[in-house]
């Protein structure tokens, strides 16, 4: 659909754009990215034909871009600048109607009933009909990007050309519009050029990102080679991190401030455990990063607040997240900063271990009853029943983790576990083979993130021997209560 061969040109006679070449095929949505000054409005505007090249060439549908006169290049593309600006005082529909021109023919332009349907169903795609009668002159700029927006799509152009579309919207029409011209890309195989300063949506939304450094192509390749850590920062020159979108498989950055957060000195231990009947409560200085497998604030995240709470065996309700939810806001947790366990064994049995190893150190705590144990290996012989979690760990480690180490201190911790149980010949009611675990098992892991760097945390490392000393001694001294207290 474009070809851009060897194209150099600027304002002036120093050339802002320097051989660039790429080929955009039809359908596609292509971003393209850089920091300011990179050339890419430049390069922009050359394409639509606004700026001369100097060098090299463009070419449209297979034919050379100066070959197009302008009406014929107005019915292939449509652009739609960063900052659009109305002289008169149109409505909005009449703004919107200045994109059928190029579609309008004779000496006396004439206005047909396509021209007014195009018009009403762009207005209305992008949620500009309702005011269409009002003057452009009163709407915000957020609304005068989406007439704007309107009056490109109704030229039906085959090619689109956006500098910064979502500039003025709020989150929602930024959402609204980019979910538009995907749909559009792969339902009429509309061609989107896009210039995008938000990475996070280009990730999201383009097919190819093309990446610009001082008027040159840096890179040309799908999102999750252009957004690399090393290369953004590289040519943004700034601290950045990558991460993969929780829904949709795109890359997302997140940009890490140099500004030092207000973070008090955290050292987590037994003195700040708290036991009562109800439940076992831990609060944290400040926020700490977690991985965890609890009712509340699964996943990974920053917490303040570690709750364990006590529900009886026979405990069943319809929706349980919720129902914890609400039982943390009676007890005064704020939900969004909690980690919510839920566990069937009497809290006094905790076991809780605090171990020092060079200049880090674990605290670990466990409540242990093998009431539904369960070989893992011949689950399939069980039947599924939600119970409460008979065996919920929780692993606070005063050091930075990297990800990699949150994943080994959980494979640690589970292999230190299943040790215990295999020791203290736990038996599967069912099977009648060693149990690994229990159905329903929780798991936490929560760092500092300050102090002593601890990349790995596998079984043989210095954290993961902590780790696994203290899982298994505390499951071990866990159970033995709860067995403890059976007999009695």
């Amino acid at each position: 659909m474009l070809s851009v061969q060897h194209v150099s040109g600027g304002y002036t006679d120093e050339s802002v754009i320097k051989n660039i070449s790429f080929e955009v095929q039809t359908g596609e949505m292509f971003g393209i990215l850089g920091p300011n000054g990179s050339g890419k409005t430049t390069l922009l505007k050359m394409i639509s034909g606004i700026l001369p090249i100097s060098e090299g060439d463009i070419f449209i549908k297979g034919k050379r871009l100066l070959e197009y006169n302008t009406k014929q290049l107005a019915q292939i593309i449509a652009v739609l600048s960063q900052h659009s600006s109305q002289s008169f005082s149109y409505t909005v529909k009449e703004t919107v109607s200045l994109g059928r021109y190029a579609h309008q023919t004779g000496w006396f332009q004439t206005w047909g009933e396509n021209d007014e349907r195009i018009v009403q169903r762009v207005m209305k795609q992008t949620g500009v009909a309702a005011f269409q009668n009002k003057s452009i002159q009163e709407l915000s700029g957020g609304e005068k990007q989406r007439v704007f927006l309107a009056q490109a799509l109704a030229q039906e152009p085959e090619i689109l050309l956006l500098d910064e579309p979502t500039n003025h919207l709020d989150l929602s029409y930024q959402k609204e519009l980019l979910d538009l011209l995907k749909n559009w890309t792969t339902e009429t195989g509309l061609t989107v050029l896009s210039i995008f300063h938000d990475l996070n949506l280009a990730g999201l939304y383009c097919d190819r990102l093309l990446l610009l450094e001082n008027g040159t192509i840096n890179i040309n390749h799908i999102p999750n080679e252009v957004l690399r850590e090393e290369r953004i920062r590289d040519v943004y020159h700034t601290e950045i991190q990558k991460h993969p979108h929780p829904k949709v498989a795109a890359p997302q950055m997140v940009l890490l401030p140099k500004v030092k957060q207000d973070r008090k000195v955290n050292h987590i231990d037994e003195s700040m455990l708290c036991v009562t009947k109800e439940f076992i409560e831990l609060n944290s200085v400040s926020p700490l990063r977690t991985m965890s497998s609890g009712v509340i604030g699964s996943g990974t995240g920053w917490h303040h607040t570690f709750v364990n709470r006590h529900v009886d065996k026979d405990y069943n309700c319809s929706d349980h997240r919720k129902e914890m939810a609400d039982f943390l806001k009676v007890n005064g947790f704020e939900p969004s900063e909690t980690v919510g366990m839920m566990t069937a064994v009497i809290l006094e049995d905790v076991s809780y271990k605090h171990i020092k190893g060079d200049g880090f150190s674990v605290f670990v705590v466990v409540t242990a009853g093998v009431g539904n144990a369960i070989d893992a290996s011949k689950s399939e012989q069980h039947t599924f029943e939600t119970v409460p979690g008979t065996i919920n760990t929780w692993i606070f480690v005063n050091g930075e983790l990297t990800e990699e180490a949150f994943i080994q201190c959980i494979m640690t911790a589970t292999e230190a576990k299943a040790k215990a149980l295999h020791d203290l010949n736990v038996i599967d009611g069912v099977t009648g083979t060693i149990a690994t675990g229990t159905s329903t098992d929780s798991i936490l892991i929560a760092a500092t993130q300050t102090g002593e760097p601890l990349e790995y945390a596998g079984t043989i490392t210095p954290l993961g021997k902590l780790i696994g000393k203290a899982v298994y001694e505390c499951t071990t001294e866990g159970i033995q209560k709860s067995q403890k207290r059976k007999k009695v």
